[in-house]
């Protein structure tokens, strides 16, 4: 007769098969065993303070602030017209290109550059003019509009 196809190597695999099929069943008892414990309701609430950090203590009732359903604003906040007055603004021509039709001018308060167009000027200017003019929201950025040289 022949001998027995099972060798060594192959009772220690199956020795370690079922072990981790009995770790595995162990774990899952345990998890149950865990979850019946029932936990109390005041145990599982979380209360978030103004701060809107988590703690587990409820909030003191004598530091309640109210707040009234008009002052809430969902979205963007509401902006005050701007005063015509400020909307003209100083600035020195940084660069401009007759040939091209464009250049840039920068404001004397901000120090931020604006596009400008010819379209826009109501006489020529040139590079290092001072001048004035009023800014638009352009598909590109803010857009100078109502240039006009200031006279020296």
């Amino acid at each position: 007769m022949g001998r027995s196809q099972e060798s060594f190597n192959k009772k220690e695999k199956e020795k370690q098969r079922h072990k981790k099929r009995k770790d595995k069943l162990q774990k899952k008892e345990d998890r149950k065993s865990a979850s019946s414990e029932k936990k109390s309701l005041d145990d599982m609430i979380a209360y978030v303070d103004e701060d809107g950090i988590i703690t587990s203590t409820p909030p003191d009732p004598k530091n309640k602030k109210v707040i009234k359903k008009e002052d809430i604003q969902i979205g963007v906040a509401r902006q005050e017209d701007p005063d015509p007055a400020d909307a003209i603004r100083q600035g020195v021509v940084a660069f401009f290109n007759d040939s091209k039709g464009y250049g840039f001018i920068r404001d004397n308060e901000t120090r931020e550059t604006v596009f400008v167009h010819i379209n826009e000027l109501a006489e020529p200017i040139q590079e290092n003019d001072k001048v004035t003019f009023e800014t638009e929201k352009g598909p590109k950025g803010m857009n100078a509009v109502r240039v006009k040289l200031i006279k020296k």
